[in-house]
């Protein structure tokens, strides 16, 4: 018996040791990093877009992220505040340095910290920054930034175009007229430094060293390249996006590089209260994760996939007073058009005197929320819709707009999105962010030390340490 006891120790001591000797020796061959950030996508948005994809488009395969092998949360507070917002949040996952509220790249004291892609630059390897939102937003510009105040735009673009980063790519850049409206230098940065700037996938250049690609609809959208449900023709989309940079790093430093994918519209549609839109963005992170993922299979003792938020948005919840003890993701399958686009054709119509009534209206909500068909009103809703119809339209006293973070909509709008949510099962508590932990998936070399409940401040230390073992 005890020489059994003895055996069986020694084998479990062979077999621990060969487990950590193996684990050492592919950290110290880590190679590719994908750091994937869903910007406020909690565990609710994570699962409404799990139920969506699995009962609405009928797929027996869950959303990539879930199957992962390590699965934890991490907790995303502020040095300022318990409800941290992008740029902190940014700041804390990108440097491992807590920030106020507001500032990027910077210690809360106002002193730049590193981020890990600057850290990584230095030792040789390649960087790639995608977002679906302004490149120079507080998540992406957090890995290259160094500012007091995330509104300070000339700065951040300016310490894009002399990043050295080999890829960039978002809707847009919001540092690049003067308080007159006037063009400055900004551009003029990216030239000297000789980054191509392309607009549209079919503009970017594929011989040059260093590209920024832009949305072609920059101009008139620099902070969103469009939400997925509205298939803008000719935009820009993630997956294509994460496509493109993989290839640009693979072709311009093969050995090693790092890339941050951020799905900024998750958002962006939190804020917007707006939950069919939400979980088709979720799906489309999904799409781009899909992308690294397939590079990790080629290469799985070289790789890192990280996947996260920096804090969760809106408040969201699976389920809501509306549905009781169920979630309804087949009623937002009729969704065909965002809030935003939604609020900009009513605003369309009211601003050209566009005689509209409400049977055309009800029609067109047929159309594009599924009105009368898989959303029934009750008889008092339709009449709040109906008398929001007639202030909006015909009275034209339905008072001021509702505003949130990015975008503001008409109350007829709100209470169509507002009725459309509550038939799907989604409900919300704020049009900010909220204090809840996030999730965290991780897959490749080094996983394991992502097992435990991480603070966001964690992540890019752990990545550094992996990369130096």
């Amino acid at each position: 018996m005890p020489m059994k006891f003895f055996n069986k120790a020694r084998t479990l001591l062979l077999a621990t040791t060969t487990v950590l000797l193996s684990a050492s020796a592919t950290a110290s061959d880590l190679k590719y990093v994908f750091f994937f950030i869903g910007d406020g996508m909690g565990i609710a948005e994570a699962t409404n877009a799990q139920l969506f994809n699995k009962e609405v488009l009928g797929s027996d395969t869950p959303l990539l992220m879930t199957t992962f092998p390590v699965v934890s949360m991490i907790t995303t507070h502020s040095a300022s505040s318990d409800v941290t917002d992008s740029a902190a949040a940014g700041t804390a996952l990108s440097t491992g340095h807590k920030t106020k509220n507001g500032m990027l790249g910077m210690n809360a004291d106002t002193i730049p910290v590193t981020s890990v892609a600057r850290h990584l630059q230095k030792k040789g390897f390649g960087i790639g920054i995608v977002t679906s939102v302004g490149i120079d937003d507080a998540t992406p510009a957090s890995f290259y930034a160094h500012v007091p105040n995330r509104g300070d735009f000339y700065d951040i673009d300016r310490a894009l175009a002399e990043s050295g980063y080999q890829f960039a790519a978002g809707a847009g850049l919001r540092g690049t007229k003067d308080r007159d409206g006037k063009d400055n230098d900004i551009m003029d940065l990216f030239k000297k430094n000789k980054v191509s700037v392309g607009y549209g996938m079919e503009n970017l250049d594929k011989k040059a060293k260093k590209v920024l690609l832009l949305s072609p609809f920059h101009e008139k959208m620099n902070n969103e390249i469009g939400y997925t449900v509205d298939s803008i023709p000719g935009g820009l989309r993630l997956p294509e996006m994460t496509r493109a940079g993989l290839e640009h790093l693979q072709r311009t430093s093969p050995g090693k590089f790092f890339m941050m994918v951020e799905g900024g519209n998750i958002d962006h549609a939190g804020h917007g209260n707006d939950g069919g839109t939400s979980v088709r963005e979720v799906i489309n992170f999904n799409e781009a994760l899909q992308v690294a993922y397939d590079f990790y299979l080629a290469h799985p003792d070289e790789t890192l996939i990280l996947v996260t938020a920096d804090h969760e948005t809106g408040g969201m919840s699976v389920g809501c007073r509306t549905t009781g003890y169920s979630a309804r993701p087949e009623v937002a399958r009729v969704q065909k058009i965002s809030k935003d686009m939604l609020n900009d054709h009513c605003k369309e119509l009211v601003k050209s005197g566009t005689p509209v009534t409400w049977e055309e209206m009800q029609a067109f909500l047929a159309d594009k929320l599924g009105y009368g068909t898989a959303v029934k009103l009750k008889e008092h809703e339709e009449k709040e819709l109906h008398d929001l119809f007639d202030a909006t339209f015909v009275n034209h006293n339905a008072g001021d707009d509702v505003k949130t973070l990015y975008s503001s909509s008409s109350r007829f709008v709100e209470k169509a999105i507002s009725l459309l949510n509550g038939k799907s099962g989604f409900g919300w508590t704020t049009n900010d962010h909220t204090g809840h932990p996030v999730p965290l998936y991780v897959i490749g070399v080094g996983s394991e030390k992502f097992s435990n409940f991480n603070d966001n401040t964690d992540l890019p230390k752990k990545i550094l340490q992996i990369v130096e073992e």
